[in-house]
């Protein structure tokens, strides 16, 4: 889910957003993630990309930069992440097999 823009004081950047990942609840696990495309859809179908570049905190969430900048209305909704799905069973296969 996008939690808002990357921003200062006076400074907004409106191609890089703060993303919040369900499960992802610390920094290692956020890191692991870096370098993933992310894909946001509007609701008539049109896609703008991006990529993970950073962690941002402690607290699992990360900072992707899109190639356009993403309108307001962005903030709250959901992005999908690739290869996302194949970290999550990974980790499942790895605790079943201990």
């Amino acid at each position: 889910m996008i939690s808002g823009y990357r921003r200062g004081r006076r400074t907004m950047h409106g191609n890089q957003l703060i993303i919040e990942i369900d499960g992802i609840n610390s920094k290692e696990k956020a890191s692991a993630l870096m370098g993933k495309k992310v894909e946001w859809k509007t609701t008539s179908g049109k896609s703008i990309k991006g990529k993970i570049s950073r962690v941002h905190g402690d607290n699992g969430r990360v900072i992707a930069r899109f190639t356009k900048g993403l309108p307001g209305e962005s903030i709250g909704t959901k992005v999908n992440v690739s290869d996302f799905r194949k970290i999550k069973n990974k980790k499942k296969k790895e605790k079943e097999g201990n």
